[in-house]
């Protein structure tokens, strides 16, 4: 139906985290029929996925896609991996959005600082009773400030650039890798240096922070490995907040408890992605005991959950869903044309 404030659309919500910011979406988007099955188990689900309008969602089977009759299917992050974009039909749009870098950003200055400063151990041999520091016990190291690291990402989009941003602002020396390492920088983003894809080695070899910050691809998968580990410095930090298949798991355990001296190795590591699903017996999800190390920090994929994501990303799908419905371009399209006016009479 066709009014004038558009047409009125049937918006189905399958996840479970921005149904909780409900409110910012009719706010924003207050004339459409707005539905929510949040439960996967959910009956109804097939049929509302096969008559709504707007499918806003943050996984999407194969099967599902394919029974899928929305116009546009937005995404509600920017990952793609765990929604089956081929399999929709060919009419569909599909868009992103995105509102995490900055604090994806500060998760990883909180890691880099609880990392070098043994935050975690330290607290836990607190709270056991004992008061270990450089006063009383010789073999607790000192710890480095920021402004004598170097800080190095893999990858240079909006997780990147906002690291860098934070890094440079503590004083860290920084430089980057990227796939176009000739276009233009964002702004305030100043590194040493920017290399391409074959520039990743040297990066390694110069950086005392790695964080990993490219999206999960055929060509990403398994990017770090033990090549690549060997090549870090012995005292050196990876940091993965992208996806846990770009990292092999196995490698990584290896150089986390290699023996002192040896040459390899590296410092510590700090995880908010990982290799798989949490399910009882895999909690935190990996096929090695990351949980029974003392230098990796732990965080369960909640980096980037701050009220500020999703208070922009329920303010980009309700101005999508109002895009759609007056048929004006709609925003971070990653499939498709946004439709004409025309489309929508």
């Amino acid at each position: 139906m066709v009014t004038g404030t558009g047409r009125r659309l049937a918006v189905l919500v399958t996840d479970p985290i921005i149904e909780r910011y409900a409110g910012n979406l009719l706010d924003g988007a207050p004339h459409h029929e707005w539905t929510f099955l949040t439960d996967p188990r959910d009956p109804r689900l097939p049929g509302a996925m096969a008559a709504c309008d707007v499918l806003v969602c943050a996984r999407l089977s194969a099967e599902a896609a394919a029974g899928c009759g929305a116009a546009l299917v937005q995404v509600t992050g920017a990952g793609l991996d765990r929604v089956a974009v081929d399999a929709l039909p060919p009419r569909a749009l599909v868009a992103n959005t995105y509102h995490h870098a900055r604090p994806i950003a500060e998760h990883v200055m909180m890691s880099v600082l609880a990392l070098e400063r043994r935050l975690v151990p330290t607290d836990a041999a607190l709270r056991r009773g004992q008061w270990r520091n450089l006063a009383v016990d010789g073999s607790v190291p000192a710890h480095r400030t920021l402004d004598s690291l170097t800080l190095g990402t893999i990858g240079l989009g909006g997780i990147g650039a906002e690291t860098i941003r934070l890094a440079s602002a503590w004083g860290m020396d920084t430089v980057a890798v990227r796939t176009d390492p000739s276009a233009p920088l964002p702004a305030g983003v100043a590194p040493r240096w920017v290399g391409g894809s074959a520039d990743l080695p040297r990066l390694l070899e110069e950086s005392d922070v790695v964080v990993v910050t490219v999206p999960l691809s055929e060509a990403t998968r398994g990017l770090i490995g033990e090549r690549e580990l060997d090549a870090m410095r012995p005292d050196a930090l990876l940091v993965n907040v992208s996806r846990g298949p770009i990292v092999d798991q196995v490698a990584l355990f290896g150089a986390l408890t290699a023996p002192a001296g040896t040459g390899r190795g590296i410092g510590g590591a700090a995880l908010d992605v990982w290799w798989g699903t949490p399910e009882p017996g895999r909690t935190p999800p990996a096929d090695v005991d990351f949980s029974s190390l003392a230098n990796v920090v732990l965080t369960p994929h909640y980096s980037g959950h701050a009220t500020a994501t999703f208070v922009g990303r329920s303010a980009d799908i309700a101005a999508n869903v109002e895009a759609l419905a007056h048929g004006t371009p709609l925003a971070h399209l990653v499939r498709g044309d946004s439709p004409s006016s025309a489309d929508s009479a």
